[in-house]
């Protein structure tokens, strides 16, 4: 093949999406509670060791694309969108203003505001830094973000903690630290129950979200579980305002299996949110997007909330890969994530209708027949054969993946 002119690549580009096929309408993927953040498709491509590969888009900019594509809710960061010094001025006034003219005008709506407490300088040492005035700030901060969620008629506020941990041991207490940073959030609940009277609206939801390492080295809330022990504790003084928004990565992180992390959220009735990305286990917070890696896991995880009736939204908690240009971005990136997260749903409705599993689920439910309850080995051979059905079960669900229970076959 000969070099590909520039004027040509986009063009390219298109055409093999469109080759490709399998992709949905704006019209279906709005049926579907899929928010799209304003700092996953604004990601410029930087990191730590890497500059960036793309240009700065503007929240108008991001709002557009994710309604001409289909996504009918967006969510920021307070200082995504407004800049860390014109917080609490009449600049901040402006900015939201412009936002919700940009919402309305391209039929979206947002669904969660979360503060950032992590990229500041003044974040340094966390916060729930030692310093007071740091602390006070990170509630004012806090509260100032609930303001922010009400004015735009969001639904939920997320917490990332990503500071609050130490990378040198003995540096601080921890007790203390966790009690701080319930303060903080103490303070978000308090100010949103004024501004839900204030503006007649129900209270946010408030969901933790938790990350085992970065950037800091050991973390004190690493774990979807640890964030409930912290709820549970008896620091939180409204604990029925306060949930979870895992992120599927970072419970799959540290070696953790997302699907049952949460189902352990679905237990405590704590499941509020969910980050939904793709990525490795004991790797850094790469943020593929969903379903470029762990396809099976992630139709498991859908059976699990499509089963247990969980309603709440599905966060685009992705970084576009530095390869991608700024056009790729709304052209490949970001429709391809949302259909592949459709289509993985769609999927974990047919396990759950699959005659197969059905029965085979009800037969291990069942158990066998003729076991003498005084006598072990009676009971062992009454179950055993019927054990082979759990691998039975995941060929099934690998079946229904590649679409060979609606008949594709590969020819050899």
């Amino acid at each position: 093949m000969n070099p590909i002119p520039q004027e040509k690549q986009q063009a390219l580009v298109d055409r093999l999406m469109q080759a490709s096929g399998g992709s949905y309408s704006p019209e279906v993927r709005r049926r579907y509670f899929i928010t799209g953040p304003q700092w996953a498709v604004a990601y410029e491509g930087q990191a730590l060791f890497h500059a960036p590969t793309r240009s700065p888009i503007t929240f108008e900019k991001v709002i557009e694309e994710y309604s001409r594509i289909g996504v009918g809710y967006w969510c920021t960061h307070d200082t995504d969108v407004i800049p860390a010094n014109d917080l609490f001025t009449p600049k901040q006034d402006e900015a939201v203003a412009r936002i919700k003219s940009s919402l309305s005008k391209h039929g979206m709506k947002c669904s969660m505001v979360t503060t950032e407490t992590f990229h500041h300088p003044v974040w340094a040492a966390g916060s729930a830094a030692e310093a007071g005035d740091v602390r006070e700030y990170a509630n004012r901060r806090l509260e100032n973000t609930v303001s922010i969620g009400h004015q735009l008629e969001a639904q939920y506020c997320v917490y990332w903690p990503g500071t609050l941990g130490y990378s040198t041991q003995g540096a601080i207490d921890e007790m203390q630290t966790l009690r701080w940073y319930a303060d903080g959030i103490n303070a978000a609940c308090q100010a949103d129950i004024a501004l839900a009277g204030k503006y007649k609206r129900h209270t946010l939801k408030h969901c933790l979200e938790a990350k085992p390492f970065e950037p800091q080295a050991e973390i004190l809330l690493p774990t979807s579980d640890a964030m409930l022990s912290l709820i549970f504790s008896g620091l939180i003084k409204h604990p029925d305002m306060v949930g979870l928004n895992p992120e599927y990565l970072h419970e799959l992180m540290w070696g953790g299996a997302p699907r049952a992390s949460l189902a352990r959220a679905l237990l405590c009735g704590k499941l509020f949110h969910f980050d939904i990305n793709d990525g490795y286990r004991l790797k850094h917070d790469v943020d593929i997007a969903v379903g470029l890696v762990n396809p099976l896991d992630w139709l498991n995880v859908l059976v699990l909330l499509r089963s247990h009736d969980y309603n709440g939204p599905f966060n685009l908690d992705y970084k576009p890969p530095r390869t991608t240009s700024n056009y790729g971005v709304f052209a490949v990136s970001l429709p391809s994530a949302v259909d592949r997260f459709i289509t993985l749903w769609e999927m974990a409705g047919e396990v759950q209708s699959d005659p197969i599993i059905k029965e085979a689920t009800d037969a291990l439910k069942a158990g066998g027949a003729g076991a003498n309850l005084a006598d072990v080995n009676s009971i062992v051979e009454a179950n055993k054969e019927l054990l082979s059905l759990h691998e039975l079960i995941g060929n099934r669900l690998f079946q229904i993946l590649i679409g060979a229970n609606r008949g594709r076959t590969y020819s050899l």
